[in-house]
């Protein structure tokens, strides 16, 4: 079957639009392709610094032929629903139209057949339109024809359009169609400097062939492997080890077509300097890859660079400009490196009161003074030092007026825990203005020292209340100030450090120091004529209460993320005053332990049985039975065992969860099970008798209101 070839040829694309730009052409074009009836075997896009690039495969060479038929009106009808029929349907005459009988009478049906068109012409409107509407983050336009309405807009000037298609076994066509002026043909060009020659190509093979032999190598992937190979090999060859960053890998294979990895060095003077800050001069401004030693894991003075050339002299020259770069920018480095020494970091904290945080949160200074209130709060919670993590919570946000911080703002954290141990802090005061940033990411490390916690939660649990607080919440996919991100770092930290914290007052007391503008009421009925402390008061529960519902959220999709069944976590989240996090973790755990085992099935299906007859009684008599049945009414052995094996089960199950044994509180809920069933098997609920159908009503009520004391079980599947 044919095959479509289509490289769109322009300027340097950068390297961060370059997967995305593939993935953008693949979708446009094969979901066209579909939605006008060609459905092909497969298609793969490729990307290069100069190239987009599209090959589908198995492309029917036409449309496959449309046959629909159109219902028209009631045979008799009036002639202007048949002349409007006839119109709609592209027919001259009522004639052409067949009549097909139906429950309601005859109609006329007009059957529309049309032809499919050859797929190179269909193909020939689709490139265009993906072309013209490409959907790059910025774009431009260039050159003479800019001046002309709807002029193309492209990321970077394009020179050529490659489109063929055919089969493998004949020479393929050119796609007939031009964009901006340029024309679509079967030419294009190497490597800039290495093979900038043009030449010709038929179909994906042959041009991968023909890029190849020109210096190019097509699959991002493939230059991806290339990097990283030679670079090992280099590193190893050495005796060191290349430190890998796949960011910066996928990057550099962004920026050439040919790679040649060659090695560099720098002067040793510099590894006096923090490694952090070596790296990131290194990688930012020459997109180079740094070395260590193998049996120490120290940084060394070498470092890999990715040339796009094949030099004549073996890349000397390349090496030597990279490496008077290298010099110069760590030099600077190193200034401001010595530079902020000399500034200890409580002096620098005047400067904050100058600098706004947000405009509803207040200035910098003020920020820092709430987080250090609330680390010293938190800090006999998580087992800290309390002047430890007062004086941490201080300075965690000192390096922020660093140089270094304002070369490199991604090193902030990093260079507080250096400047906290060059003044002679306490070891924990300075991780933790490293580590009260941690997690930043899914797969980042959780902090773990009680300092770091105690600051690493007041950060992130200030921010939250404050903007939650100020109507400064998520909604749909917006989240500009990263709120699920702090909820979930705190979520992490309470699980993966076994922190007992109730969030509610928590956040409370956090939210004692910011204004409270507004909030949905969450508590209890407004009081009558309130003072302004108990206004405030209401505000602050009612704000917290909204908090702690953000992170049940959360929450809930970390646990589904993991594995756990969603109707258990929401079993356990419709429970009342669920604010301890790991105390909601170790009950969705051992609910579903319970729920896999027989007992736990069977009492499920009791359950569901119990409340499904006084739901539909409750709805047929348009009442609850509700409240504790009468003990004289119960006629029946099964009634009686069944009252008792429920305030026993009840009883026991609050004893266990008021001890956390999560576990024992589920076994009393196992000893229902027998009864339960004894009970539907001997008893029958809806007699005659009134007082008696709903004393049993009630009884089975008991069921729902004794599991509760371990989960909501209606919200359970099964």
């Amino acid at each position: 079957m044919p095959e479509l070839l289509l490289e769109l040829f322009s300027e340097e694309i950068p390297a961060r639009m370059q997967a995305r730009a593939s993935e953008d052409l693949l979708k446009g074009v094969t979901d066209r392709l579909v939605g006008a009836g060609l459905v092909y075997e497969g298609a793969k896009a490729f990307v290069t610094p100069r190239r987009l690039t599209l090959s589908v495969h198995g492309v029917p060479a036409r449309q496959p032929d449309l046959r629909e038929e159109k219902k028209g009106p009631r045979v008799g009808a009036p002639d202007n629903a048949i002349a409007g029929f006839l119109k709609a349907a592209g027919l001259k005459s009522i004639d052409e139209a067949k009549v097909q009988p139906d429950k309601k009478g005859d109609f006329y049906v007009a059957v529309m057949e049309k032809p499919g068109r050859a797929a190179i012409a269909v193909i020939g409107e689709i490139l265009p339109e993906v072309i013209k509407g490409f959907p790059w983050p910025k774009s431009m336009r260039w050159g003479e024809q800019s001046k002309a309405p709807g002029a193309l807009n492209w990321v970077r000037p394009l020179h050529s359009i490659v489109a063929t298609f055919g089969p493998e076994t004949e020479e393929p066509e050119i796609v007939p169609f031009a964009v901006g002026g340029i024309a679509a043909g079967n030419e294009t060009r190497g490597h800039r400097f290495l093979a900038p020659a043009p030449f010709t190509v038929r179909r994906f093979a042959d041009y991968a062939q023909k890029l190849g032999n020109a210096k190019v190598v097509l699959d991002a992937e493939r230059r991806r492997d290339i990097i990283l190979t030679e670079a090992k090999q280099l590193a190893f060859a050495q005796g060191l080890e290349l430190v890998q960053d796949d960011g910066l890998l996928a990057e550099v294979a962004g920026l050439v077509e040919w790679p040649v990895v060659l090695l560099g060095s720098f002067d040793e003077k510099f590894l006096r300097i923090p490694e952090e800050v070596i790296r990131a001069t290194i990688r930012n401004n020459q997109k180079c890859f740094v070395l260590r030693d193998a049996a120490h894991a120290k940084l060394v003075d070498k470092f890999i660079l990715v040339s796009n050339l094949e030099a004549d002299d073996g890349g000397k020259a390349i090496v030597a400009g990279n490496e008077r770069v290298i010099r110069a920018r760590l030099s600077d480095a190193k200034f401001f490196y010595e530079t902020d020494l000399k500034t200890r970091l409580e002096d620098r904290l005047p400067k904050f009161k100058d600098i706004i945080f947000h405009e509803k949160l207040g200035t910098q200074a003020e920020r820092i003074e709430r987080i250090e209130r609330l680390a010293s709060e938190l800090a006999p919670l998580v087992g800290a030092d309390v002047e430890k993590a007062k004086r941490a919570a201080q300075l965690c946000k000192a390096d922020l007026l660093t140089e270094v911080v304002g070369e490199f703002p991604e090193l902030q954290g990093v260079m507080g825990k250096y400047y906290a141990e060059a003044q002679g802090e306490d070891e924990a005061v300075a991780h933790a203005c490293e580590d009260h940033y941690k997690p930043k990411g899914p797969d980042d490390l959780v902090p773990s020292d009680p300092v770091s916690i105690a600051v690493g939660l007041a950060d992130k649990i200030d921010t939250l209340v404050g903007f939650w607080a100020n109507n400064e919440k998520p909604s749909g996919s917006k989240d500009p100030f990263a709120l699920r991100r702090a909820a979930l770092g705190v979520i992490r930290i309470v699980l993966d450090n076994g922190l007992r914290l109730r969030l509610q007052g928590v956040c409370e007391y956090a939210l004692g120091r910011h204004s409270v503008v507004s909030v949905t009421p969450a508590g209890p009925a407004p009081l009558a004529n309130p003072s302004p402390v108990q206004i405030g008061k209401q505000m602050r529960h009612d704000s917290a209460k909204e908090v702690v519902s953000f992170f049940a959220d959360r929450l809930k999709v970390q646990l589904r993320d993991q594995g756990a069944r969603h109707d258990l976590v929401d079993a356990v989240f419709a429970l009342a005053d669920q604010d301890d996090l790991l105390l909601i973790v170790r009950r969705v755990e051992a609910l579903g332990k319970f729920l896999d085992t027989e007992d736990g099935k069977n009492l499920l299906a009791g359950y569901k049985r119990a409340t499904n007859i006084i739901r539909i009684e409750e709805k047929k008599d348009s009442r609850e039975y509700t409240g504790a049945p009468d003990p004289s009414l119960y006629k029946q052995p099964e009634e009686k065992a069944l009252a008792q094996a429920i305030d026993a089960a009840k009883a026991e199950a609050t004893r266990a969860v008021e001890t956390e044994d999560f576990e024992a509180a589920m076994r009393a809920m196992a000893s229902l099970r027998p009864h339960v069933d004894a009970f539907f098997d001997k008893v029958t609920v809806n007699v005659d008798e009134k007082a008696l159908r709903e004393n049993r009503l009630k009884l089975l009520n008991e069921i729902r209101a004794a599991t509760r004391a371990v989960a909501d079980f209606s919200k359970i599947e099964g």
